[in-house]
């Protein structure tokens, strides 16, 4: 039986009792209220074309119907979508059965996209997001309601999210909710938001990527891995202490304080030396430029300690001339790529590939200078 056919199932079975829960059913009045408020405040005030995508039982299309927003739903689930056209009988509003991640609806045809907790659980959330922005007429956005929560935690990070959503240009609002206990029926402890998303018109979208900053810390011939804990991606592999660049921050700043921020160390810009600049591709298509530096530790200095516990459980010392396997293949191929001498190298993975180094698995770094050459104009 299919993955997919098993998918669905699940959620046939689940909607006999998925509006039990307080923000699914909006039973409770004041539960009710507080989504009322929240939409109105992410919708159009005019009335509008809506398209809800992952409806489950047509709560939330139900709140906006009620606004005077035209809507079309739709659920993979029949018995989700049976229930969603019973909340919705007497209203204009069309329930359709069909993967959120591929609407059967044509292009440029709507003002919203709304979609609450699908993203996270889709197998390829970039390809569907683009998707999703071309529904939207010029001036459109889409509302993505997601989290994480559980343990071990499932779901998507805002930062994530917002990442996938970078290269549609325009605007990305997260608004965080895990406070807003009347939203939820109770207090929740774990990562709650929207993301309300405003792509630029895709005449003027260029091509963007993020820009990240990795420190190889040197001891000797000893180098710092950071073990990778509850971020949703590469969870459980070695990589360097890393982070994505702030707006208006350049990379030898963004590198002193994302050192600070993870490992306490306090650098100063002299202790940084340009070592690599990569672009690396995932396997899932997105891309990204990732500047490396090099700083060392003599005896005395004081010791790298874990500052985000919550997204590391841990730091080592590992010898430069044998690398753990279990790292994150582009951060394995920078740090191979830096002993060899090379100053700028591409990273592209195909699909298919793991993130994780793979040691019998195609090689993916492609030097775009000979060691020890200078490039002309540097």
């Amino acid at each position: 039986m299919s993955t997919e056919t098993d998918n669905r199932r699940y959620w046939d079975a689940a909607a006999d009792h998925f509006d039990d829960e307080p923000d699914h059913g909006l039973r409770d009045p004041r539960v009710r209220s507080a989504w009322e408020t929240r939409l109105r405040s992410w919708l159009p005030t005019s009335p509008c074309d809506l398209l809800d995508l992952g409806c489950g039982t047509g709560s939330l299309a139900q709140l906006a119907v009620a606004d005077g927003h035209r809507v079309v739903a739709l659920d993979r689930s029949e018995r989700m979508a049976g229930r969603a056209r019973a909340k919705l009988a007497g209203t204009d509003a069309r329930v359709l059965v069909a993967d959120a991640a591929h609407p059967p609806v044509g292009t440029g045809g709507f003002d919203v996209v709304l979609v609450r907790h699908v993203v996270w659980a889709l197998p390829d959330p970039e390809a569907a997001l683009r998707r999703w922005a071309d529904l939207l007429r010029p001036g459109g956005r889409l509302v993505l309601i997601e989290g994480r929560w559980g343990s071990p935690p499932a779901g998507i990070s805002a930062d994530a999210l917002a990442e996938l959503t970078a290269p549609f240009g325009g605007s990305t609002h997260i608004e965080h909710l895990a406070q807003e206990t009347a939203l939820w029926g109770r207090a929740v402890s774990d990562e709650r938001y929207a993301a309300v998303v405003r792509p630029a018109p895709r005449s003027s979208r260029r091509h963007t990527e993020i820009v990240d900053v990795h420190l190889i810390l040197l001891r000797g011939e000893e180098v710092l891995l950071s073990r990778r804990h509850g971020t949703g991606y590469a969870d459980g592999l070695l990589h360097a202490p890393s982070g994505h660049l702030e707006d208006g921050e350049d990379v030898r700043s963004g590198m002193l304080r994302e050192t600070r921020e993870e490992i306490g160390l306090e650098l100063a810009p002299g202790d940084l030396e340009a070592a690599l600049v990569m672009q690396h591709r995932s396997p899932e298509g997105r891309a990204r430029i990732g500047w490396f530096f090099v700083a060392r530790r003599a005896a005395g200095d004081a010791e790298p300690v874990n500052r985000e516990p919550d997204k590391c459980s841990g730091l080592g010392w590992y010898p430069l001339d044998e690398l753990p396997d279990d790292m994150v293949a582009y951060c394995r191929a920078a740090i191979d790529g830096y002993r060899a001498g090379h100053r700028f190298l591409l990273h592209l993975h195909e699909s298919g590939d793991t993130i994780a180094y793979a040691p019998d698995g195609p090689a993916r770094a492609v030097p775009l200078a000979p060691p020890g050459v200078p490039v002309s104009g540097v």
